[in-house]
Protein backbone atom coordinates (compact mmCIF):
# COMPACT_ATOMS: atom_id res chain seq x y z
CA UNK A 1 0.00 0.00 0.00
CA UNK A 2 1.55 3.27 -1.12
CA UNK A 3 1.53 6.50 0.88
CA UNK A 4 -0.70 7.99 -1.81
CA UNK A 5 -3.27 5.20 -1.38
CA UNK A 6 -3.19 5.65 2.38
CA UNK A 7 -3.81 9.39 2.01
CA UNK A 8 -6.72 8.77 -0.37
CA UNK A 9 -8.36 6.32 2.01
CA UNK A 10 -7.95 8.73 4.92
CA UNK A 11 -9.70 11.39 2.84
CA UNK A 12 -12.46 8.93 2.07
CA UNK A 13 -12.94 8.11 5.77
CA UNK A 14 -13.17 11.83 6.60
CA UNK A 15 -15.78 12.27 3.86
CA UNK A 16 -17.90 9.44 5.24
CA UNK A 17 -17.79 10.69 8.83
CA UNK A 18 -18.49 14.31 7.91
CA UNK A 19 -21.67 13.25 6.15
CA UNK A 20 -22.98 10.70 8.65
CA UNK A 21 -24.67 10.47 12.03
CA UNK A 22 -26.59 7.79 13.90
CA UNK A 23 -29.81 9.25 12.55
CA UNK A 24 -28.57 9.46 8.96
CA UNK A 25 -25.50 7.42 8.07
CA UNK A 26 -24.64 8.02 4.41
CA UNK A 27 -23.29 4.48 4.11
CA UNK A 28 -26.60 2.72 4.88
CA UNK A 29 -28.07 2.64 1.39
CA UNK A 30 -30.82 0.21 2.34
CA UNK A 31 -32.20 2.66 4.89
CA UNK A 32 -31.88 5.58 2.49
CA UNK A 33 -33.65 3.75 -0.34
CA UNK A 34 -36.44 2.61 1.98
CA UNK A 35 -36.91 6.14 3.30
CA UNK A 36 -37.22 4.92 6.89
CA UNK A 37 -35.67 6.21 10.14
CA UNK A 38 -32.48 4.44 11.09
CA UNK A 39 -32.57 1.55 13.54
CA UNK A 40 -30.23 -0.92 15.26
CA UNK A 41 -28.73 -2.93 12.39
CA UNK A 42 -25.67 -4.92 11.36
CA UNK A 43 -24.81 -2.60 8.45
CA UNK A 44 -24.01 0.27 10.82
CA UNK A 45 -22.53 -2.20 13.27
CA UNK A 46 -19.88 -3.21 10.76
CA UNK A 47 -18.95 0.43 10.21
CA UNK A 48 -18.62 1.04 13.94
CA UNK A 49 -16.38 -2.03 14.17
CA UNK A 50 -14.17 -0.53 11.47
CA UNK A 51 -13.97 2.83 13.26
CA UNK A 52 -13.09 1.18 16.58
CA UNK A 53 -10.37 -0.76 14.78
CA UNK A 54 -9.04 2.48 13.31
CA UNK A 55 -9.03 3.96 16.80
CA UNK A 56 -7.26 0.91 18.17
CA UNK A 57 -4.32 1.25 15.79
CA UNK A 58 -4.11 5.05 15.42
CA UNK A 59 -5.20 6.29 18.85
CA UNK A 60 -7.16 9.08 17.16
CA UNK A 61 -9.93 10.01 19.60
CA UNK A 62 -12.26 11.24 16.85
CA UNK A 63 -12.84 7.66 15.72
CA UNK A 64 -13.71 6.54 19.22
CA UNK A 65 -15.94 9.55 19.85
CA UNK A 66 -17.89 9.03 16.63
CA UNK A 67 -18.34 5.30 17.38
CA UNK A 68 -19.39 5.88 20.99
CA UNK A 69 -21.81 8.67 20.11
CA UNK A 70 -23.31 6.49 17.38
CA UNK A 71 -23.84 3.53 19.71
CA UNK A 72 -25.08 5.76 22.55
CA UNK A 73 -27.88 6.99 20.29
CA UNK A 74 -29.32 3.48 20.63
CA UNK A 75 -28.07 2.10 23.96
CA UNK A 76 -29.93 3.54 26.96
CA UNK A 77 -28.71 3.76 30.56
CA UNK A 78 -30.78 0.74 31.61
CA UNK A 79 -29.23 -1.38 28.86
CA UNK A 80 -32.27 -1.30 26.60
CA UNK A 81 -31.58 -0.66 22.93
CA UNK A 82 -33.72 1.72 20.95
CA UNK A 83 -35.53 -0.01 18.02
CA UNK A 84 -34.13 -3.48 18.95
CA UNK A 85 -36.68 -6.24 19.55
CA UNK A 86 -35.46 -9.58 20.89
CA UNK A 87 -38.61 -11.32 19.69
CA UNK A 88 -37.82 -10.49 16.09
CA UNK A 89 -35.32 -13.37 16.44
CA UNK A 90 -33.03 -12.09 13.71
CA UNK A 91 -29.35 -13.09 13.90
CA UNK A 92 -28.36 -9.93 12.00
CA UNK A 93 -29.30 -7.91 15.10
CA UNK A 94 -26.71 -9.70 17.22
CA UNK A 95 -23.71 -8.46 15.25
CA UNK A 96 -23.86 -4.79 16.24
CA UNK A 97 -23.67 -5.74 19.91
CA UNK A 98 -20.16 -7.12 19.42
CA UNK A 99 -18.96 -3.51 19.58
CA UNK A 100 -20.29 -3.28 23.15
CA UNK A 101 -17.47 -5.50 24.42
CA UNK A 102 -14.90 -2.89 23.34
CA UNK A 103 -16.93 0.01 24.72
CA UNK A 104 -17.50 -1.73 28.04
CA UNK A 105 -13.82 -2.59 28.43
CA UNK A 106 -12.77 0.92 27.45
CA UNK A 107 -15.24 2.95 29.53
CA UNK A 108 -16.50 0.61 32.27
CA UNK A 109 -20.00 2.03 31.74
CA UNK A 110 -22.47 -0.50 33.08
CA UNK A 111 -25.08 0.21 30.42
CA UNK A 112 -22.92 -1.63 27.88
CA UNK A 113 -22.80 -4.76 30.06
CA UNK A 114 -26.57 -4.56 30.58
CA UNK A 115 -27.04 -4.24 26.83
CA UNK A 116 -24.77 -7.24 26.22
CA UNK A 117 -26.89 -9.26 28.65
CA UNK A 118 -30.03 -8.10 26.86
CA UNK A 119 -28.78 -9.20 23.46
CA UNK A 120 -27.55 -12.51 24.85
CA UNK A 121 -31.14 -13.27 25.87
CA UNK A 122 -32.08 -13.41 22.20
CA UNK A 123 -29.84 -16.42 21.64
CA UNK A 124 -31.52 -18.28 24.53
CA UNK A 125 -34.88 -18.09 22.77
CA UNK A 126 -33.60 -18.30 19.21
CA UNK A 127 -35.39 -21.00 17.19
CA UNK A 128 -33.14 -23.83 16.00
CA UNK A 129 -32.96 -26.67 13.51
CA UNK A 130 -33.35 -30.19 14.86
CA UNK A 131 -29.54 -30.48 14.74
CA UNK A 132 -29.18 -27.42 16.96
CA UNK A 133 -28.27 -24.62 14.54
CA UNK A 134 -29.89 -21.21 14.91
CA UNK A 135 -32.41 -20.32 12.23
CA UNK A 136 -31.14 -17.29 10.36
CA UNK A 137 -34.34 -15.45 11.22
CA UNK A 138 -37.69 -16.52 12.65
CA UNK A 139 -39.25 -15.56 9.31
CA UNK A 140 -37.00 -18.16 7.61
CA UNK A 141 -37.95 -21.42 9.37
CA UNK A 142 -35.43 -24.30 9.39
CA UNK A 143 -32.90 -22.26 7.41
CA UNK A 144 -29.20 -21.72 8.10
CA UNK A 145 -27.39 -19.02 6.09
CA UNK A 146 -23.62 -18.57 6.10
CA UNK A 147 -24.13 -14.90 6.96
CA UNK A 148 -25.60 -15.85 10.31
CA UNK A 149 -22.43 -17.56 11.50
CA UNK A 150 -20.67 -14.19 11.43
CA UNK A 151 -23.64 -12.29 12.83
CA UNK A 152 -23.98 -14.43 15.95
CA UNK A 153 -21.13 -16.82 16.73
CA UNK A 154 -18.23 -14.44 17.54
CA UNK A 155 -20.56 -12.58 19.93
CA UNK A 156 -21.83 -15.84 21.43
CA UNK A 157 -18.33 -17.24 21.99
CA UNK A 158 -16.99 -14.02 23.48
CA UNK A 159 -19.94 -13.56 25.82
CA UNK A 160 -19.75 -17.12 27.09
CA UNK A 161 -16.00 -16.83 27.61
CA UNK A 162 -16.11 -13.51 29.45
CA UNK A 163 -19.35 -13.67 31.38
CA UNK A 164 -20.77 -17.19 31.53
CA UNK A 165 -17.87 -19.44 32.58
CA UNK A 166 -17.66 -20.79 28.99
CA UNK A 167 -20.85 -22.79 29.58
CA UNK A 168 -22.16 -22.72 25.99
CA UNK A 169 -18.89 -22.57 24.05
CA UNK A 170 -19.38 -26.08 22.71
CA UNK A 171 -22.75 -25.01 21.33
CA UNK A 172 -20.90 -22.46 19.20
CA UNK A 173 -18.53 -25.12 17.86
CA UNK A 174 -21.42 -27.48 17.15
CA UNK A 175 -23.01 -24.91 14.87
CA UNK A 176 -19.84 -24.74 12.77
CA UNK A 177 -19.77 -28.54 12.67
CA UNK A 178 -23.30 -28.53 11.30
CA UNK A 179 -22.35 -26.06 8.58
CA UNK A 180 -19.33 -28.14 7.59
CA UNK A 181 -21.47 -31.27 7.43
CA UNK A 182 -24.47 -29.80 5.63
CA UNK A 183 -23.23 -26.86 3.52
CA UNK A 184 -19.71 -27.69 2.35
CA UNK A 185 -19.34 -28.81 -1.26
CA UNK A 186 -17.07 -31.89 -1.39
CA UNK A 187 -15.79 -31.04 -4.87
CA UNK A 188 -14.68 -27.43 -4.47
CA UNK A 189 -14.43 -27.08 -0.69
CA UNK A 190 -16.65 -23.99 -0.91
CA UNK A 191 -19.85 -23.52 1.11
CA UNK A 192 -23.34 -22.93 -0.24
CA UNK A 193 -25.14 -19.72 0.76
CA UNK A 194 -28.08 -21.38 2.48
CA UNK A 195 -29.40 -24.67 3.85
CA UNK A 196 -33.01 -25.67 4.50
CA UNK A 197 -33.26 -28.59 6.90
CA UNK A 198 -36.85 -29.26 5.80
CA UNK A 199 -35.97 -29.26 2.06
CA UNK A 200 -39.30 -27.46 1.52
CA UNK A 201 -38.06 -24.13 0.12
CA UNK A 202 -38.12 -23.82 -3.66
CA UNK A 203 -34.42 -22.88 -3.69
CA UNK A 204 -33.31 -25.94 -1.71
CA UNK A 205 -31.94 -29.08 -3.35
CA UNK A 206 -34.31 -31.91 -2.48
CA UNK A 207 -31.41 -34.17 -1.45
CA UNK A 208 -28.90 -31.85 0.21
CA UNK A 209 -31.15 -28.97 1.29
CA UNK A 210 -28.57 -26.49 -0.03
CA UNK A 211 -29.11 -23.46 -2.24
CA UNK A 212 -27.66 -23.75 -5.77
CA UNK A 213 -24.64 -21.43 -5.74
CA UNK A 214 -21.62 -20.03 -3.91
CA UNK A 215 -22.37 -16.36 -3.21
CA UNK A 216 -19.20 -14.40 -2.57
CA UNK A 217 -20.31 -12.21 0.32
CA UNK A 218 -21.76 -15.13 2.25
CA UNK A 219 -18.40 -16.88 1.89
CA UNK A 220 -16.72 -13.70 3.09
CA UNK A 221 -18.92 -13.53 6.17
CA UNK A 222 -18.22 -17.19 6.91
CA UNK A 223 -14.46 -16.78 6.50
CA UNK A 224 -14.51 -13.89 8.95
CA UNK A 225 -16.78 -15.82 11.31
CA UNK A 226 -14.11 -18.52 11.55
CA UNK A 227 -11.39 -15.98 12.30
CA UNK A 228 -13.28 -13.97 14.89
CA UNK A 229 -14.83 -16.96 16.63
CA UNK A 230 -11.40 -18.59 16.85
CA UNK A 231 -10.04 -15.33 18.27
CA UNK A 232 -12.76 -15.33 20.93
CA UNK A 233 -12.17 -19.00 21.82
CA UNK A 234 -10.14 -19.49 24.97
CA UNK A 235 -6.89 -21.42 24.62
CA UNK A 236 -8.15 -23.94 27.16
CA UNK A 237 -10.48 -25.15 24.38
CA UNK A 238 -7.40 -26.30 22.49
CA UNK A 239 -8.98 -28.75 20.06
CA UNK A 240 -12.03 -26.61 19.41
CA UNK A 241 -9.88 -23.60 18.56
CA UNK A 242 -7.71 -25.69 16.21
CA UNK A 243 -10.84 -27.10 14.59
CA UNK A 244 -11.95 -23.58 13.62
CA UNK A 245 -8.46 -22.77 12.38
CA UNK A 246 -8.39 -25.92 10.23
CA UNK A 247 -11.77 -25.06 8.70
CA UNK A 248 -10.34 -21.63 7.95
CA UNK A 249 -7.19 -22.98 6.33
CA UNK A 250 -9.21 -25.40 4.19
CA UNK A 251 -11.56 -22.62 3.09
CA UNK A 252 -8.67 -20.29 2.20
CA UNK A 253 -7.19 -23.08 0.09
CA UNK A 254 -10.57 -23.64 -1.58
CA UNK A 255 -10.98 -19.95 -2.39
CA UNK A 256 -7.47 -19.46 -3.77
CA UNK A 257 -8.08 -21.03 -7.23
CA UNK A 258 -11.01 -18.67 -7.79
CA UNK A 259 -9.09 -15.45 -7.09
CA UNK A 260 -9.04 -13.41 -10.29
CA UNK A 261 -5.77 -12.08 -11.72
CA UNK A 262 -6.97 -8.66 -10.52
CA UNK A 263 -6.87 -9.98 -6.95
CA UNK A 264 -10.65 -9.80 -6.58
CA UNK A 265 -13.36 -12.46 -6.56
CA UNK A 266 -16.57 -12.75 -8.56
CA UNK A 267 -20.09 -12.25 -7.22
CA UNK A 268 -20.77 -15.95 -7.83
CA UNK A 269 -17.36 -17.34 -7.06
CA UNK A 270 -17.02 -20.32 -9.37
CA UNK A 271 -18.65 -18.90 -12.52
CA UNK A 272 -16.35 -16.09 -13.72
CA UNK A 273 -17.36 -16.82 -17.31
CA UNK A 274 -21.10 -16.38 -16.74
CA UNK A 275 -22.77 -13.44 -18.49
CA UNK A 276 -23.62 -10.80 -15.90
CA UNK A 277 -21.08 -11.94 -13.31
CA UNK A 278 -18.77 -9.24 -11.97
CA UNK A 279 -15.89 -8.63 -9.59
CA UNK A 280 -17.56 -7.70 -6.31
CA UNK A 281 -16.18 -5.46 -3.58
CA UNK A 282 -17.81 -6.50 -0.31
CA UNK A 283 -17.04 -10.21 -0.47
CA UNK A 284 -13.51 -9.57 -1.71
CA UNK A 285 -12.92 -7.13 1.15
CA UNK A 286 -14.26 -9.57 3.74
CA UNK A 287 -11.91 -12.27 2.50
CA UNK A 288 -9.00 -9.82 2.40
CA UNK A 289 -9.62 -8.70 5.97
CA UNK A 290 -10.22 -12.21 7.30
CA UNK A 291 -7.09 -13.64 5.70
CA UNK A 292 -4.83 -10.77 6.78
CA UNK A 293 -6.17 -10.83 10.32
CA UNK A 294 -5.78 -14.61 10.50
CA UNK A 295 -2.13 -14.32 9.44
CA UNK A 296 -1.51 -11.64 12.08
CA UNK A 297 -3.11 -13.81 14.78
CA UNK A 298 -1.13 -16.87 13.69
CA UNK A 299 -4.19 -18.82 12.54
CA UNK A 300 -2.75 -18.98 9.01
CA UNK A 301 0.88 -19.14 7.95
CA UNK A 302 2.46 -16.00 6.43
CA UNK A 303 2.23 -17.37 2.89
CA UNK A 304 -1.51 -16.59 2.87
CA UNK A 305 -0.88 -12.86 3.33
CA UNK A 306 -0.31 -12.37 -0.37
CA UNK A 307 -3.86 -13.53 -1.03
CA UNK A 308 -5.26 -10.89 1.32
CA UNK A 309 -3.01 -8.12 0.02
CA UNK A 310 -3.83 -8.87 -3.62
CA UNK A 311 -7.53 -8.74 -2.83
CA UNK A 312 -7.19 -5.35 -1.12
CA UNK A 313 -5.05 -3.89 -3.90
CA UNK A 314 -7.51 -5.20 -6.48
CA UNK A 315 -10.35 -3.26 -4.87
CA UNK A 316 -8.30 -0.07 -4.72
CA UNK A 317 -7.30 -0.37 -8.37
CA UNK A 318 -10.74 -1.18 -9.73
CA UNK A 319 -13.31 0.47 -7.51
CA UNK A 320 -11.83 3.30 -5.41
CA UNK A 321 -12.22 6.37 -7.63
CA UNK A 322 -13.07 10.07 -7.66
CA UNK A 323 -16.39 11.81 -8.21
CA UNK A 324 -16.51 14.91 -10.39
CA UNK A 325 -16.31 17.11 -7.27
CA UNK A 326 -13.10 15.40 -6.15
CA UNK A 327 -14.66 13.31 -3.38
CA UNK A 328 -13.94 9.59 -3.36
CA UNK A 329 -16.31 6.68 -3.85
CA UNK A 330 -16.08 2.92 -3.41
CA UNK A 331 -18.07 1.07 -6.05
CA UNK A 332 -18.86 -2.50 -7.10
CA UNK A 333 -20.88 -3.35 -3.98
CA UNK A 334 -23.83 -5.74 -4.17
CA UNK A 335 -26.58 -3.96 -2.23
CA UNK A 336 -28.25 -7.05 -0.82
CA UNK A 337 -28.82 -10.71 -1.62
CA UNK A 338 -30.82 -13.37 0.16
CA UNK A 339 -32.96 -16.45 -0.34
CA UNK A 340 -36.75 -16.76 -0.46
CA UNK A 341 -38.98 -13.89 0.63
CA UNK A 342 -41.52 -11.93 -1.37
CA UNK A 343 -38.99 -11.32 -4.15
CA UNK A 344 -38.81 -15.06 -4.92
CA UNK A 345 -35.03 -15.10 -4.50
CA UNK A 346 -34.15 -18.52 -5.88
CA UNK A 347 -30.36 -18.53 -5.51
CA UNK A 348 -29.80 -18.81 -9.27
CA UNK A 349 -26.99 -17.10 -11.15
CA UNK A 350 -29.55 -14.77 -12.71
CA UNK A 351 -30.83 -13.80 -9.28
CA UNK A 352 -27.41 -12.92 -7.85
CA UNK A 353 -26.59 -10.87 -10.95
CA UNK A 354 -29.91 -9.00 -10.78
CA UNK A 355 -29.47 -7.34 -7.40
CA UNK A 356 -28.44 -3.64 -7.50
CA UNK A 357 -24.74 -2.75 -7.50
CA UNK A 358 -24.10 0.44 -5.54
CA UNK A 359 -21.33 2.65 -4.17
CA UNK A 360 -20.37 3.84 -0.66
CA UNK A 361 -22.49 1.14 0.99
CA UNK A 362 -21.33 -0.12 4.36
CA UNK A 363 -21.49 -3.82 3.50
CA UNK A 364 -18.58 -3.04 1.19
CA UNK A 365 -17.07 0.02 2.85
CA UNK A 366 -16.75 -1.47 6.35
CA UNK A 367 -14.89 -4.65 5.32
CA UNK A 368 -12.70 -2.53 3.04
CA UNK A 369 -11.77 -0.25 5.95
CA UNK A 370 -11.15 -3.26 8.19
CA UNK A 371 -8.85 -4.72 5.54
CA UNK A 372 -7.19 -1.29 5.41
CA UNK A 373 -6.47 -1.48 9.16
CA UNK A 374 -4.72 -4.81 8.60
CA UNK A 375 -2.69 -3.29 5.76
CA UNK A 376 -1.66 -0.48 8.13
CA UNK A 377 -0.63 -3.01 10.77
CA UNK A 378 1.53 -4.81 8.21
CA UNK A 379 3.12 -1.55 7.01
CA UNK A 380 3.77 -0.26 10.51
Amino acid sequence: MTAETRDRIQQYIDYLLENSSAEKPMWNKEMILQGRPNKWNYIDGCMITALLSLYDITGEERYFKFAKDFVDYFVQEDGSIKTYDIKEYNLDNINTASNLFFLYEKTGENKYKLALDHVREQLTGMPRTKEGSFWHKEIYPNQVWLDGLYMAEPFYMKYETLFNKMEKCNDVIHQFENVEKNMKDPKTGLYYHGYDESREMYWADTETGCSPNFWLRSLGWFTLALVETAQATDESLYYEKRYLQKLLENLADALAPFQDESGMFYQVVDHPEAEGNYLETSGTALISYAILKAVRLGFLTPRYAEMGERAFDGIVDKYLSENEDGTLKLSGICLVAGLGGKQHRDGSLEYYFSEPVVENEAKGVAPFLLAYTEMIRRAD
